[in-house]
């Protein structure tokens, strides 16, 4: 007698509940334990497999697939692929990124064997465990699938939790269980979000009360309230757009975002000021945001390091709400949800200043305060028109610099690409530099906690695959340290034809940051003459590597730039559809003196006497 084929099984059961989540995508690296599941994936046609050389670059853009869509998934193989996966997703964690991460791993009968003989095979370790145990550190739900009967109600446990936690979770999946029958789906999917009590509602009036009290307490030199909303990352994540665009457009108060949180809301909005990051923010954003505003409202903003920018606190006339909870000055709210507290925070500001009541131009009002200045803008107008005008074309003389290479890319972007854009900067310099671009909604992506280096040349990947981004072109900025880390994800873009543009700033073979870090007197051409030894890289011709990747059908161009008249040459061609490096990615290596920082570093820099 033939084998009846099961209506579903373990692998058929999977990929359907992925392709209910919307994932178009699975990234990975396959081994002999994935591979039943893949050919279901396959035989199934909603999910498209995108093979990556390494598991690090999968869960990277497994993970900017997610901040888009909202969910994205990784799929590996047991210990040497699990444990290659596991700092993606301890960074999809720390950010609340919802990640499913799939291991497929022994099956049921190796691991019996091992127990009664003691003989381990491929990818084995003597503790079962071993891969769950560190998994756990690092998800919000971790489960090992050895029961095909089981196997329903834990998968639909793990990806409940996902997207009801919005972080990562953990699929551990036995080679023999894939073809094994179970239960079709029934039920869908769905997220669980926190029940909102009588409870909740008195400490949601108590928090937004006392919001309207710290507003009222510290009103500018002219007797008016001055508060600035500060947007952050939960804005994003809780996919809180709309209600943030709502609450600045009835009330007219200003806001900026986390480096974080850029473009989280489309930055042509008029209650925009730009992004603040403590001192490292633009100085007119700087004045706005700490001068001229009297109290500041931070929204599912994280207090991290890379978004205070040197500071080391907030101050008693801040607010803070995030992590479910909301601080107002030295007081604490808990369990106060983001998504309920912008709405009410809206009414409660129109009832008590009126409809457009908190509006200003704050950057006119502030210069007059202060004291008007040449070098500055008079007005948020022409604040903003100086970026534009800031990157026009240069004398050919000139060497390229950080700031000049993103000033002259604002100017691309604003007013001469007709291309849409991903913008997709890695950690350090990158960062900083590209933190100040003029961008619409959903345009940049970043790691700005977790902040492993090399990050964005695998996230590029998954976020021009995102169905939400379908068209819009990943440009990516990448350090030279960070980009030796993932160079080999270039191989993706190719093999799909991703028309991305890779800038690897390649300031001399030097880990910059580090340096800035640890001695930021070597940029002062002050002692050390010579940079930490252990921050030299060994140089690379970064150009040269798409020749490596490119085949017959699939094109990748590699080109050098080191002057602004080299940078306008290439912009050009980018914005002309009919040039041949626009049909597949392009790596430029930008080349920048070793001493060069961007500006927004300068008050770590020492003085020169």
């Amino acid at each position: 007698m033939s084998a009846i084929t099961p209506a579903c099984t373990v692998a058929r059961y999977l990929a359907l509940r992925l392709a209910e989540l919307g994932i178009t995508h699975l990234f990975g690296v396959p081994g002999n334990h994935l591979g039943p599941f893949l050919t279901t994936l396959r035989a199934e046609g909603d999910i498209e497999w995108v093979g990556t050389p390494t598991e690090g670059g999968a869960g990277q853009a497994a993970d900017a697939y997610a901040r888009i869509h909202g969910v994205g998934a990784a799929a590996v193989t047991y210990s040497v692929g699990a444990f290659n996966l596991l700092n993606a997703c301890g960074g999809a964690y720390v950010e609340q990124v919802p990640l499913i991460a799939v291991n497929a791993c022994p099956p049921y009968e190796q691991w019996q064997n091992f127990r009664a003989v003691g003989l381990l095979t491929s990818h084995m370790s003597p503790r079962a465990e071993s891969n769950l145990d560190v998994y756990r550190q690092v998800t919000v739900d971790a489960q090992v699938i050895s029961h095909p009967g089981l196997a329903p109600a834990q998968i639909d446990a793990a990806l409940t939790a996902c997207v009801s936690e919005r972080r990562p979770v953990y699929l551990e999946v036995m080679e023999d269980l894939w073809d094994e029958p179970c239960p079709e789906p029934t039920e869908p999917i769905v997220r669980r979000e926190r029940p909102f009590s009588e409870r909740n509602q008195k400490m949601l009036d108590q928090a937004v009360q006392a919001i309207l009290t710290l507003i009222e307490e510290h009103p500018g030199p002219d007797g008016r309230p001055r508060p600035i909303v500060w947007a952050g990352e939960e804005i994003d994540r809780y996919r809180l757009g709309g209600e943030l665009v709502d609450l600045v457009a009835a009330t007219g108060v200003p806001f900026c975002t986390t480096v974080g949180a850029k473009a989280v809301v489309g930055e042509d909005l008029p209650q925009f000021h730009g992004v603040y990051n403590g001192k490292a923010s633009h100085p007119d954003v700087y004045a706005v945001f700490k001068e001229w505003a009297t109290c500041r409202i931070g929204l599912g903003s994280w207090s991290t390091s890379k978004n205070l920018g040197g500071e080391q606190n907030v101050g008693t006339d801040w607010v803070m709400a995030a992590h479910g909870g909301v601080s107002v000055g030295t007081s604490y709210f808990p369990d106060v949800q983001l998504a309920q507290l912008l709405p009410a925070l809206q009414d409660a500001l129109v009832k008590a200043y009126g409809t457009d009541g908190l509006s200003a131009d704050y950057y006119a009002e502030s210069y007059s305060y202060r004291g008007a200045r040449d070098d500055r803008p008079a007005g948020l107008a022409q604040y903003r028109a100086s970026l534009s005008v800031g990157g026009a074309r240069s004398r050919d003389a000139e060497r390229l610099t950080y700031d000049g290479v993103f000033d002259r890319v604002n100017h691309f972007l604003g007013q001469e690409s007709t291309d849409d854009w991903t913008v997709v900067s890695d950690a350090a310099f990158s960062l900083i530099g590209s933190m100040n671009l003029s961008l619409s909604a959903g345009g940049f992506l970043s790691q700005i906690s977790w902040l492993s280096i090399g990050w964005s040349v695998g996230a590029a990947t998954g976020a021009a695959l995102a169905p939400e981004r379908d068209g819009a072109r990943p440009m990516v900025f990448v350090g030279d340290g960070a980009f030796q880390e993932t160079c080999q994800e270039i191989s993706t873009h190719t093999r799909l034809g991703l028309p991305s543009v890779v800038f690897v700033l390649d300031n001399g073979s030097f880990y910059g940051i580090e340096q800035m870090l640890v001695h930021p007197a070597y940029f002062a051409a002050q002692d050390p003459a010579d940079p930490d030894f252990y921050n030299v890289l060994h140089p690379w011709h970064y150009d040269r590597l798409p020749a490596v990747f490119a085949g017959e059908d699939t094109p990748a161009t590699g080109l050098s730039v080191a002057r602004p008249a080299e940078l306008d040459e290439l912009l050009a061609r980018l914005g002309d559809p009919h040039d041949p490096v626009n049909a597949g990615p392009v790596l430029v290596r930008v080349r920048l003196d070793r001493h060069d920082y961007p500006r927004a570093m300068a008050y770590k820099v020492p003085k020169t006497s």
